[in-house]
């Protein structure tokens, strides 16, 4: 009978431990992300509905530039978004509005739907974006935290890492510096049967109307970089039509620019 009792009362034990563990990571996780946004304008970050940016978009491969092009990025959020690249004259565009998307071939002259891929690919960087992490639209899939301790990030340094956790197991591991500024987003994603580590690092973060947003975003596929974002000016709450989110019936109304 003791022998019992004691048993029950280490493992009664063991299971306040482990709940009052689960409760300070738990706490730990909402502060980090709590301190993140206020580092990036607080209410106006959460509220802000729509954002413009404009810059340049450059490809790379083994550490070499192999192309740019010029982009105009239309955004109501969560989940409209039209980009428009342009390359000397030619003009690519690519619009997603939930959980549909057209792509206009400048080059070949076509409107195509998207294919159910392309809307994939769309749907998860919006699931591994840091603004998914912040605003909480995460909620909407019952996808849920967790902290991820501390990392390594140079000499002297380590970096708060929380995990966000999906139903389908995708999780995406989010850095926060000391100072509670976002750092970098990780996450794995299939390619057949190789396992591709995609990595997005943040950086020169600039106030605009408030709001603090990384005016460089490097992309890195298993460690080498691919690709930079590099924006020139950023423009948040302005009124955009839903007009421009819409497949054009023909070519000719995609030949003017943006006015926004």
């Amino acid at each position: 009978m003791k022998k019992t009792l004691l048993s029950l009362l280490s493992a009664l034990i063991f299971c306040n431990l482990a709940f009052a563990q689960n409760q300070l990571a738990d706490t730990k996780v909402e502060a980090i992300v709590k301190r993140a946004v206020e580092n990036l304008g607080g209410e106006k970050y959460l509220r802000a509905t729509t954002q413009i940016g404009r810059g340049r978009y450059s490809v790379l491969r083994d550490g070499v530039l192999v192309s740019f092009q010029s982009f105009v990025d239309v955004m109501i959020f969560p989940d409209k978004e039209r980009t428009e690249f342009k390359t000397g004259g030619a003009k690519n565009v690519q619009t997603n509005d939930g959980g549909a998307g057209w792509i206009f071939d400048g080059e070949a002259q076509v409107i195509n739907v998207q294919s159910k891929e392309q809307i994939e690919n769309y749907k998860r960087g919006l699931r591994t974006s840091l603004d998914n992490l912040l605003r909480e639209n995460w909620r909407k899939e019952n996808a849920k935290l967790q902290f991820g301790g501390r990392r390594q990030a140079g000499l002297g340094r380590r970096n708060d890492v929380v995990k966000l956790i999906f139903a389908d197991d995708l999780t995406v591991e989010f850095e926060f510096s000391d100072d509670g500024m976002p750092v970098k987003s990780i996450y794995k994603r299939k390619n057949g049967e190789e396992t591709i580590t995609e990595e997005d690092r943040y950086a020169q973060f600039i106030e605009v109307q408030g709001i603090k947003t990384p005016f460089i975003v490097d992309h890195f596929s298993n460690g080498a970089q691919t690709s930079r974002v590099n924006y020139e000016s950023v423009e948040f709450n302005k009124a955009i039509p839903d007009s421009i989110f819409a497949q054009p019936k023909n070519v000719k109304e995609l030949k003017k620019d943006l006015k926004l």
